[in-house]
């Protein structure tokens, strides 16, 4: 008896069995998204890549999700991604589900280690974000100079 309730979902973020999860996509299971989460956070980066690049692959949106979600993970927890899951982030874009797993990916892996378009990503994030600073910044000036302008106090 498997200590895993593919049904539920129960347990799966436990597992750590690579062989259990690739009989799971096999089956056709419905949590896959889920148990790629548990694999990233149990086994190797090695051997979780392959069944997370696979569950990003799934028709369901929010099992996808959670395979961008391991992604995320294993940045954080490895300092690193396999040359596969760096593929398969860029090949999704910072827009929808990849955006914060590739952010993860941004804070968790040393620069240095970044593949050219990640590091384009670090410089066009940090860009951005200053600009929405100063952009906000602004805006509180402006709003400032406005009331006192009509009498009234920030």
């Amino acid at each position: 008896m498997s200590p895993y309730d593919w049904e539920s979902g129960e347990g799966l973020l436990g597992i750590d069995d690579p062989a259990e999860v690739d009989a799971a996509f096999e089956r056709g299971e419905r949590p896959l998204g889920t148990a790629v989460i548990g694999l990233a956070f149990n086994c190797s980066l090695e051997e979780a890549s392959p069944r997370i690049i696979r569950a990003m692959q799934l028709p369901d949106r929010g099992q996808r999700g959670f395979a961008f979600t391991a992604a995320g993970a294993a940045a954080r927890l490895n300092g690193e991604l396999t040359p596969q899951l760096y593929a398969a982030l860029r090949a999704e874009g910072p827009v929808g589900t990849a955006d914060d797993a590739i952010r993860d990916t941004l804070t968790f892996v040393p620069f240095r280690q970044l593949p050219p378009w990640f590091k384009w990503q670090m410089v066009r994030i940090t860009v951005l974000d200053k600009l929405e600073y100063w952009w906000t910044r602004s805006e509180d000036a402006v709003g400032d100079a406005w009331r006192v302008l009509r009498g009234r106090r920030p």
